[in-house]
């Protein structure tokens, strides 16, 4: 597929048009470029070690799924170049954290033993950060921070950029916002979506009143590394390895400033952040000693559970979903007789999580359920629309990568890259021949539902992470209050009177279709969303206890 910086998905179809990288094709093939790379990293080296494992069954599969999509194969890339960067000496900065010293701090607990204060391996991590200037950039007029993650064991360095809140920032929550990809900035979700404001025709930013902070804090996050601003030698090339990450950015970020750690935390992002939030607040609620005060999760029109919303590609694009057909009557056909054998690949992937099993799922289902919607030219991420634009649909990301690569304003975060880019796709690539794409990472759902609510929203207007895919994998998810889930109504959502979707909730899941947007609802309808986020934080649909 083509991607956004804030979709989640770049994935097989679009590999099959990528630059031609060296032949792979069959499991032969795949497993003499692996032999015969010149550089070992560690993502090669899981694969490597995955070869051992592999069954006859599996390779019969893969060279099935190779024969019949060649290019998609082809374009599998291991190895991205490290961003041009000049590191900045500590002095540059306004704040440094190092998490050895979080993990050197021991309590006595209730029983008399010793126990560290903070959970999790924080030793190789620090944290960079300065004050941004609100008048060197007039991005918007309240408190802000940027600044790097650093993991110098690994040459990992994550940047973010954070808000306060427009309205009480000693006592609003604070948010995470996470694009998808995997491999695209959440500066463009900053600029195109939620963030203060956006960039206009002549590279200059313009005022979002209903930008996400008007009662929230918010952290834009470039991860994984190679990500945005983000940078490093060592690639991340599947999603528990950046969760990791997170918890430790997070534990160093109300570390650094405790004025934040009180107040609620929420993790919000969209499309391939469908995988990326249910690993990362699961990886936070493994620390039971933690200062990272979760509440609760959110994930906008995200990939999930591909077994249950692949079925929903069909009905998308040929009528089904609330809006005119965008592929005839042979192409919807040719989507049914394919959809059997795409299910059965990613039966084959959640039974065992093999990289060898996901692949294959992931390029044949890729192509047989999404390659005719992508031949038509119209935009992925809005059915109503044609692709526009030089960049993957919409301008406004040309626009803001010409402003985020201006010498002031990277100066003035503290951008240590030569280049900024709104997606890398290697790491998509990575990610997908990692096998991570296909992941069964819905089933950490039940478990957060225990501790946290969790709200899935959807543009109804979007293809490629459809509305009625993700109301689907919601109803099929299994857990202890599924039936009542089932059985709740869809009702009307208002927005100062006018209807703007439709709610259903139970128990502590809650699922949201946003009418008359597409892939990004902050973009297609910022004031539904605005209230949507502000009612979500506020507890209106969460059980009360």
């Amino acid at each position: 597929m083509r991607i956004t910086s804030v979709l989640p998905i770049v994935g097989a179809a679009s590999a099959a048009v990528a630059p031609m990288q060296q032949p792979l094709g069959s499991f032969d093939n795949f497993k003499n470029k692996i032999s015969n790379s010149g550089m070992f990293q560690k993502p090669l080296h899981d694969l490597q070690h995955a070869l051992k494992g592999m069954s006859a069954e599996a390779q019969k599969t893969w060279d099935e799924v190779a024969a019949i999509y060649p290019a998609a194969f082809e374009a599998a890339n291991f190895f991205s170049l490290p961003k041009k960067h000049d590191r900045k000496p500590a002095s540059e900065w306004d704040f440094n954290t190092k998490g050895e010293d979080i993990q050197s701090v021991w309590i006595t607990n209730d029983k008399g033993e010793k126990e560290r204060a903070i959970d999790g391996h924080l030793s190789p991590y620090s944290l960079r950060t300065k004050k941004v200037d609100p008048k060197s950039l007039g991005v918007d007029k309240v408190k802000q921070y940027s600044g790097y993650l650093d993991d110098d064991e690994s040459d990992k360095h994550l940047f973010y950029w954070f808000f306060e809140s427009r309205n009480d920032p000693k006592n609003d929550p604070v948010v995470l916002w996470l694009n998808g990809g995997p491999g695209c900035s959440s500066l463009t979700g900053l600029f195109m979506e939620l963030g203060p404001s956006s960039i206009d025709k002549n590279i200059k930013v313009k005022y979002n009143e209903y930008s996400w902070n008007a009662n929230a804090s918010v952290i834009f996050l470039d991860q994984p590394v190679n990500v945005g601003y983000s940078y490093s030698d060592s690639p991340v090339s599947n999603t528990v390895a950046a969760g990791q990450d997170v918890y430790a950015l997070l534990t160093l970020f109300f570390k650094q400033f405790p004025e934040y750690a009180n107040q609620t935390f929420h993790i919000t992002g969209e499309s391939y952040a469908g995988h990326y939030i249910p690993v990362f607040a699961h990886e936070i609620l493994s620390h039971k000693k933690r200062n990272i005060n979760l509440q609760s999760v959110a994930i906008g029109n995200g990939l999930t559970d591909g077994l249950t919303q692949y079925e929903y590609y069909r009905p998308m694009a040929c009528g089904d979903g609330g809006w005119p057909a965008v592929l005839d009557e042979t192409e919807c056909q040719s989507m049914d007789n394919a959809l059997p054998r795409c299910q059965s690949l990613i039966e084959s992937c959640y039974a065992s999580e093999s990289v060898w099993s996901c692949v294959p799922a992931s390029i044949y289902c890729n192509n047989a359920m999404i390659g005719a919607y992508q031949r038509t030219g119209r935009n992925p991420y809005d059915v109503r629309k044609d692709c526009e634009g030089s960049n993957l649909c919409y301008e406004e990301l040309d626009r803001i990568a010409s402003y985020l690569n201006q010498d002031n304003v990277k100066k003035a975060l503290g951008a240590e890259v030569s280049n900024y880019d709104s997606c890398n796709m290697d790491i998509n690539r990575n990610f997908l021949f990692q096998g991570d794409w296909m992941k069964p990472f819905h089933r950490m759902v039940p478990d957060l539902l225990k501790e946290i609510p969790v709200l899935v929203y959807a543009g109804d207007a979007d293809f490629i992470c459809n509305w009625l895919g993700n109301k689907g994998w919601t109803e099929a998810l299994e857990w202890p209050g599924q039936a009542n889930y089932q059985s709740a109504s869809m009702k009307d959502l208002k927005v100062d009177g006018d209807k703007v979707g439709a709610v259903k909730t139970s128990g502590n899941f809650t699922f949201i279709q946003i009418h008359a947007a597409g892939h990004m609802v902050p973009y297609d309808q910022p004031k539904a969303s605005l209230s949507m986020l502000n009612r979500w934080l506020s507890g209106e649909w969460t059980e009360k206890k």
